[in-house]
């Protein structure tokens, strides 16, 4: 096998497992998967918003999942680890299965968009973009877009920053796909120009007018002359 099909392969293998404990786990709100290899075998970090379903009582739950993926996928003594998700607003796998789960409720699909942005901007995201195709209103199939704050499209920022996630939901009309693409907020970019305030100087009091040297003390001494005067008898 080249090298080429190696990845291909692998490639094919990953998204396999992440559709199938996107099924599996669709309850436990599955947020996604990174796959490693090491030397002890193939280690699977699950990330979801109720660990606790995907662990079980005892962890029964997370031993027959371990079993069912290396029965499946041919995996070498699969080590999985949960994890928990610290903001689930600006994961775009979350917001796409929340945005799903709401159209299967007979939400109007602009409503249920535009509340996911809001969520999606009020966690500190930098933008955000929601696309949602399918017999939206009529029996031919468009798309709506719906974007808030600043989301690049090409370029190396977008490849590194841009967080994407596509799920499909089976409607009455037809089968919708859910879109969403999220820049968090720690994205710096190398164009973005930053301003440095400059230091205010501070206002000096205004002096008193200064009277020359030597005035203050001949005054004294004129004083202290006339009082000697009225003081002598004439």
């Amino acid at each position: 096998m080249s090298t080429i099909d190696h990845f291909v392969s692998e490639s094919i293998k990953k998204a396999e497992i992440d559709e199938y404990l996107s099924k599996r786990l669709q309850n436990a709100g599955y947020a996604g998967v990174e796959i490693a290899k090491t030397p002890l075998g193939v280690r699977l970090s699950i990330l979801s918003t109720k660990p606790g379903l995907v662990i079980g009582r005892g962890g029964e739950v997370i031993k027959e999942l371990s079993k069912e993926i290396q029965e499946r996928f041919n995996l070498p003594s699969p080590q999985i680890s949960v994890a928990d998700v610290p903001l689930p607003e600006l994961n775009p796998y979350i917001i796409a299965s929340q945005i799903a789960s709401a159209l299967q409720r007979g939400i109007h699909f602009r409503r249920a968009a535009f509340w996911a942005l809001e969520r999606i901007m009020k966690a500190g995201a930098l933008g955000a973009e929601i696309t949602i195709r399918g017999k939206l209103r009529t029996n031919r199939a468009r798309h709506e877009k719906f974007i808030e704050g600043y989301l690049p499209k090409v370029g190396d920022p977008a490849m590194k920053h841009l967080r994407t996630a596509v799920v499909s939901v089976q409607l009455k009309p037809g089968l919708w796909g859910i879109k969403v693409r999220i820049l968090p907020p720690e994205a710096v970019f190398p164009d973005k120009i930053l301003f440095k305030a400059q230091p205010q100087e501070k206002q000096k009091a205004p002096q008193e007018e200064q009277e020359p040297l030597g005035s203050g003390s001949a005054k004294a001494e004129e004083v202290q002359e006339g009082n000697l005067k009225e003081e002598t008898p004439g």
